[in-house]
């Protein structure tokens, strides 16, 4: 199977001492609607709007939550007990609409096009396939493959595998799409993460000399640019694409963290905040999205693989 990625690892993830892998029957688990734990990793139904969701917590005492619906991490807290992730308040969980906040999937269309905003991942059920322990470090792997609803938008049969890492101070993901079809397709995607913050005090730094495409005022006829800011800040309405971006940015989130976002083949970067077109929530948090926003075409067979490690010091 040809693979169309760069390298990455975590750290604490070359150890060879891993613990036993467990898999799960997630259609039994649902019919059962019972708790089930494993090392670090617990599965309940009692999420928001009683959604199936999953609990992971480092021997560290760090602790993350990722609904199975749209596969959505709305959760990383780090052992103090801060939360660093954000969940809009008129976010919600009845599968009418994407949660929205968290880390929800782009795919396999970031933004509006053909299909519906941001494409259908995050509007979709995945399955919990694998989960295992590293270290006192829960891993586990959620899949997403095509059916009906998917086709009707998109009509290629796919899957996606996403690896989720908790660490102490830290949260890794992997994605890998590969193409099931027997014809090519093409796609563009983006984690689109929310974070906490007091929007007055944020700085994302690492981005000066990146082109931009600034979507204010017309998101229809975004604006070329070239960043030449060190520190950019949000004194108003942002919402600005940055093309090749590098492979570390650090978010500083204005509660006095400082968030290191590292990569490895989202090629790009995305500044959002909505301003006072969500005034009751706006300066609660900033969306810092690593994405591809220019199309990966894959062949039968072939996979695109993208990593992102969220960490603090």
């Amino acid at each position: 199977m040809a693979m169309v990625s760069m390298p990455f690892s975590v750290r604490s993830l070359n150890s060879p001492n891993l613990r036993p892998t467990k898999r799960y029957s997630v259609m039994a688990f649902a019919a059962s609607r019972k708790e089930a734990v494993s090392v670090g990793v617990k599965i309940t139904t009692q999420g928001e709007g009683h959604l199936p969701k999953l609990v992971l917590t480092s021997d560290g005492g760090s602790e993350a939550e990722i609904y199975l619906f749209g596969g959505c991490i709305t959760s990383w807290k780090v052992p103090s007990g801060r939360d660093l992730l954000f969940v809009r308040p008129d976010a919600v969980f009845d599968k009418t609409k994407p949660i929205s906040g968290g880390i929800p999937h782009c795919f396999p269309q970031f933004g509006p096009g053909k299909m519906q905003q941001h494409g259908f991942a995050r509007n979709m059920d995945w399955s919990l396939v694998e989960s295992e322990n590293v270290e006192g470090n829960p891993i586990v792997t959620l899949e997403l493959k095509d059916g009906p609803y998917s086709r009707a938008m998109w009509d290629f049969s796919f899957l996606a595998r996403y690896k989720v890492i908790l660490s102490t101070k830290s949260i890794s993901t992997e994605l890998i799409v590969t193409n099931t079809d027997n014809k090519p397709f093409s796609f563009s995607s983006a984690l689109h993460t929310y974070f906490r913050a007091s929007i007055s005090g944020v700085s994302v730094k690492g981005l000066k000399g990146c082109k931009t495409l600034n979507k204010d005022p017309d998101p229809k006829n975004p604006i070329k640019g070239r960043e030449e800011r060190d520190a950019i800040i949000f004194p108003g309405f942002v919402d600005c694409i940055y093309l090749d971006a590098p492979e570390e940015l650090h978010l500083h989130n204005g509660l006095g963290d400082v968030i290191s976002i590292e990569n490895t083949n989202w090629s790009d970067a995305v500044l959002w905040n909505p301003h006072l077109q969500m005034e009751a929530c706006y300066k609660d948090f900033v969306c810092v999205e690593n994405a591809k926003i220019g199309t990966v075409q894959l062949e039968p067979k072939q996979s695109w693989r993208a990593t992102q490690h969220l960490s603090i010091a």
